[in-house]
C-alpha cells in the first residue's frame, strides 16, 4: 500500500525557517504531490504542490506562501520537500503531505488526492 511520511515539523520563532518533508513508500506513478495545512479551527488549505513522477516539475503556490516557501523534489529518494522561510505565527498548522496517480485539474482541492500522511505539527511562536 502507497504510504506518505512526513518530518520536519517542529517550534519555531517568527522569521525562522523549517524544511518538512515527505517520503512516498512507492513514488511509482505519482502525478503529483503536494502540501496541505490545517490550521485550528480552520479547514485543511493548499499550500502547494509539484509535478512528480512526469516530466513536468510545475509548482504551484497558495498567494499566502509565495515568496516564502519553496516546494522541490528529489525523484530518486521517493521524497517531496517544503522549504519554508521566514515564517510567521500564521503558518501554525499540521502540515499534511498528499499524493494522486491522476491528473489534477483542481491542485488545492483536497478530493483529487487519494494518499495522505499522517501530519506533522509547525508551530510559530516567539
Amino acid at each position: 500500500q502507497l504510504q506518505l511520511v512526513e518530518s520536519g515539523g517542529g517550534l519555531v520563532q517568527p522569521g525562522g525557517s523549517l524544511r518538512l518533508s515527505c517520503v512516498a513508500s512507492d513514488s511509482s506513478g505519482y502525478n503529483v504531490i503536494g502540501w496541505f495545512r490545517q490550521a485550528p479551527g480552520k479547514e485543511r488549505e493548499g499550500v502547494s504542490v509539484i509535478g512528480f513522477s512526469g516530466g513536468s516539475s510545475a509548482t504551484k503556490y497558495a498567494d499566502s506562501v509565495k515568496g516564502r516557501f519553496t516546494i522541490s523534489r528529489d525523484r530518486a529518494k521517493n521524497t517531496v520537500y517544503l522549504q519554508m522561510n521566514n515564517l510567521e505565527p500564521e503558518d501554525t498548522a499540521v502540515y499534511y503531505c498528499a499524493a494522486t496517480i491522476r491528473v489534477v485539474r483542481e491542485p488545492f482541492s483536497e478530493n483529487e488526492y487519494a494518499t495522505w500522511g499522517q501530519g506533522t505539527q509547525v508551530t510559530v511562536a516567539s
